[in-house]
């Protein structure tokens, strides 16, 4: 398996935290810690270079999930009410192997406005 590929990438269930992400784990730990020690959250804050939504943030996770409120989780929404149909979907993809055309030749050939085939694109 040396294709030079983080553990990250080939193990779909590692969440990682985004580069420009101030906390990661231990950071969450340290601000229940620093809590749990008296310090006033805008103190808090003020130390770790975060706001004071953010302190409350954890520490209020902390207070109803415990250690397992600390872990990173994703972003991605649970469900998707507007999302095109599986069916439809699979239309785009197999017009856009058969022409290689963008979303505003495919769109009138599959039946679909161009805009939801650019975001299917992302």
């Amino acid at each position: 398996m040396g294709c030079g590929l983080s553990k990250a990438h080939s193990d779909p269930e590692v969440l990682v935290s985004h580069g420009s992400a101030r906390l990661a784990v231990h950071g969450r730990r340290l601000i229940v810690q620093r809590h749990e020690a008296g310090w006033p959250q805008a103190h808090i804050a003020a130390a770790m270079g975060v706001s004071r939504q953010c302190v409350k943030t954890w520490i209020d996770r902390y207070a109803v999930e415990g250690e397992a409120g600390l872990v990173t989780r994703s972003s991605r929404p649970h469900t998707m009410p507007t999302r095109t149909c599986d069916e439809v979907e699979q239309k785009v993809l197999a017009a856009r192997a058969e022409h290689r055309e963008g979303p505003d030749v495919l769109g009138p050939k599959v039946g679909v406005p161009a805009l939801p085939l650019i975001a299917q694109e992302r």
